[in-house]
């Protein structure tokens, strides 16, 4: 991945880098009456991102949004229902060697009340568009076998599943209380 076009638009507040276009109720044939608009944040987005705080599984910290939006390889697209914060995606770019760069889905989330209406198929997408855009020569993720409803998005986003036994080893390498990011 390398610098893609940085497009420009209106947007809820400031640090909007880009506004995909927005999704109707005609988009994945789910979403209905309302319009979903899609904001990819930049470094002067941290107000939004604050706002969307409940969609995450913690509060947002100020000093690691802060880190995250000021890093050109890392992404973060909020999705808007009228002038809530109804769900996200973000995204981090990784080079190896042998590899190339690729998109690493980090984390997908959509509100509990607007689920099924192709919010998260939509920002999935929007990922998946931005990872192109950028040079990347594929995108990936992981998730639990038993995670029907992320695997069911991932597959309308296009994405191609192999049956494997993955383990995930994890490293705690700091403390969860600090505020280092």
């Amino acid at each position: 991945c390398g610098r893609g076009p940085q497009a420009t638009g209106p947007g809820q507040g400031s640090g909007v880098a880009a506004i995909d276009q927005a999704h109707d109720a005609t988009d994945h044939g789910r979403m209905s009456d309302s319009t979903v608009r899609l904001q990819w944040l930049t470094a002067d987005g941290l107000a939004d991102l604050e706002r969307a705080t409940d969609l995450f599984d913690a509060p947002v910290r100020r000093a690691w949004a802060e880190r995250l939006l000021a890093l050109d390889t890392h992404h973060l697209c909020l999705a808007w229902l009228d002038d809530d914060p109804v769900g996200f995606v973000s995204g981090v770019e990784l080079t190896h060697p042998d590899k190339g760069t690729e998109m690493f889905l980090y984390e997908l989330g959509v509100d509990e009340r607007v689920h099924g209406r192709g919010i998260g198929t939509a920002l999935v997408d929007a990922l998946a568009r931005r990872a192109a855009e950028r040079g990347c020569r594929g995108m990936w993720t992981l998730t639990d076998a038993t995670n029907h409803a992320a695997r069911a998005t991932y597959r309308k986003g296009g994405a191609a599943t192999e049956a494997t036994d993955l383990v995930m080893p994890e490293w705690q390498l700091g403390s969860p209380d600090s505020d280092r990011p």
